[in-house]
């Protein structure tokens, strides 16, 4: 008889599904010896025991890290931190394992360390770095870490209490769905974990820290300074952008704090580590700080934060400066490109933008040069005593007749003059003006407006297509008054706001906006 294709392939599938049955059979009867062979195993150690209360609560306490059935682990324990060069990654898995071998171990890097890890059984390496060889889930953590819980320990910590896990599962399963969605109990180091306040501002590109009060077990507060071991849900983890950024606690509080999670740390239990200091050698420690320093601004620069307030008030920078160019490019029809980010003037721009107003001013007055703040900036000073914070120059109106007075000046037809300080002095190549730069490298400038009085208005020769660049009246600059500007006093028009609307319109200083609306508008309900 004749068998047709048809006939052949339905003999074919049913022969697969009768293998694929038995094999699912067969390594369900293996599980299931498997288990009962641990079960009298755990028998026998009982018996053992020279306390049996101890040992049926030791064995009470594992079970909050298994499920309800008692079969899988609800918590993964996962190492970030270390160091190639040196570290105690395999001390650190050795002791999570010997307590708690049922519990799965992770160590994350980046790329494969060298020297290779030496990893006991039952620690894996997860490398976060795709490689062109492999499926895209082999380097994507969320297919590797199938627990309800993931614990965050630094490296060189030891688990001596194997019950201190669930102890933390009870304390956040406690919190409910409340804010605090992290809890951290402190390693016993040198310096104590510190509660820390985190205010993250997107729009000006700035992480505020400030201390959080104390001293009280379960202070709950929004980031942390120092060693410590952190439990989270898996899914909290997951719902991160980047879940395991370097530095880890920089990368994991800056984004729990613009999702308004909190951190409940306890004051115990408490974790030891025997490894402290971390690094054996002066310049371990070194390379060890520089490569920490290089992670943060990796880390600043992927998440657009150029100024950190730390907690003992000092200011850490990653922005740019007097020898990189300025954070962003030509500006295109008056509306920066950051306005488009919904984001403001980067505070490093700021900064230099001041600086440099601060030097020019200083260089006009000690020159007998006559200055007043013009345009944009005269509106910053009456609003914000500061620049605008979306702004991106600085503007000055000078006397024309003034200009051979000042040296940095008077020659400038000639060519650009960079000064002693660094910074460029040139004519602009927009028009008839001139333009002071913060520096050959960084480009955030101020500009010198020259106008001459003619039948008592103060004019110029040539125009720009800005709305204020017009004529006015020069009794708007007899007398200039003092006025306060970016940490400074500097001068201006003696009657500020008729001088703004008549450059800008009617309530000009009570209703902000951007330059071009049509491009771009404020949106005023989130100022």
């Amino acid at each position: 008889m004749r068998i047709s294709f048809c006939q052949g392939l339905l003999t074919a599938a049913i022969i697969l599904n009768l293998l694929v049955l038995y094999y699912v059979s067969r390594a369900q009867q293996q599980m299931l010896e498997k288990r009962k062979e641990l079960g009298r195993g755990t028998k026998k150690a009982s018996s053992q025991g020279s306390n049996l209360g101890s040992d049926l609560g030791i064995l009470a306490g594992h079970a909050g890290a298994l499920d309800n059935h008692g079969r899988n682990p609800r918590v993964t324990t996962l190492l970030r931190e270390f160091e190639n060069f040196e570290n105690y990654v395999t001390d650190v898995a050795n002791s999570f394992l010997r307590q708690r071998a049922e519990l799965p171990f992770l160590v994350v890097a980046d790329t494969p360390p060298y020297p290779p890890l030496l990893l006991p059984e039952g620690a894996r390496l997860l490398l976060l770095s795709p490689s062109p060889d492999q499926p895209p889930q082999s380097h994507r953590p969320e297919f590797h870490i199938q627990t309800e819980f993931v614990f965050l320990i630094p490296d060189g910590v030891e688990l001596e209490q194997p019950r201190v896990i669930e102890r933390l599962i009870r304390e956040l399963e406690g919190e409910g769905g409340g804010p605090v969605k992290l809890v951290a109990t402190p390693v016993l180091t040198r310096s104590a974990v510190q509660c820390l306040h985190l205010r993250v501002n997107l729009k000006e590109w700035t992480a505020t820290y400030s201390p959080a009060a104390s001293g009280s077990s379960g202070s709950v507060c929004t980031a942390l300074q120092g060693d410590a071991v952190v439990l989270m849900r898996t899914e909290d983890l997951f719902n991160l952008s980047v879940p395991l950024g370097r530095p880890l606690f920089s990368a994991l509080f800056i984004q729990t704090a613009l999702r308004g999670w909190k951190v409940k740390l306890l004051e115990s239990p408490c974790f030891s580590a025997s490894h402290r200091p971390l690094f054996s050698s002066a310049h371990n420690q070194w390379k060890a700080d520089t490569r920490l320093k290089e992670a943060t601004g990796r880390l600043m620069k992927s998440f657009g934060l150029k100024r950190l307030l730390l907690p003992e008030g000092k200011e850490q920078w990653f922005g740019c400066s007097k020898e990189t160019p300025r954070c962003f490019g030509t500006v295109q029809e008056d509306t920066p490109e950051y306005l488009y980010l919904d984001r403001w003037t980067p505070p490093c721009c700021l900064k230099a933008l001041r600086e440099t107003t601060k030097y020019v001013i200083n260089i006009l007055e000690s020159s007998g040069v006559r200055y007043w703040l013009e345009g944009g900036t005269l509106l910053g000073a009456v609003r914000h005593q500061d620049i605008i914070p979306w702004d991106y120059d600085v503007d000055l109106g000078i006397y024309l007749e003034d200009v051979p007075n000042c040296d940095h000046l008077k020659n400038l037809d000639s060519g650009s003059l960079v000064d002693a300080n660094g910074y460029v002095w040139e004519r602009a190549v927009e028009g008839d003006f001139y333009r002071v730069q913060y520096s050959e490298a960084n480009h955030l400038h101020v500009d010198l407006w020259p106008f001459y009085p003619r039948n008592g208005v103060m004019t110029k020769d040539t125009w720009t297509d800005h709305k204020q660049d017009v004529e006015f009246p020069e009794h708007f600059l007899q007398p200039l008054v003092p006025m306060s500007f970016a940490g400074i006093t500097a001068y201006g028009p003696n009657n500020h706001r008729a001088f703004l609307e008549l450059k800008f319109g009617e309530g000009v200083i009570e209703n902000p906006q951007y330059p071009n609306p049509a491009k771009k508008r404020l949106d005023k309900s989130k100022l």
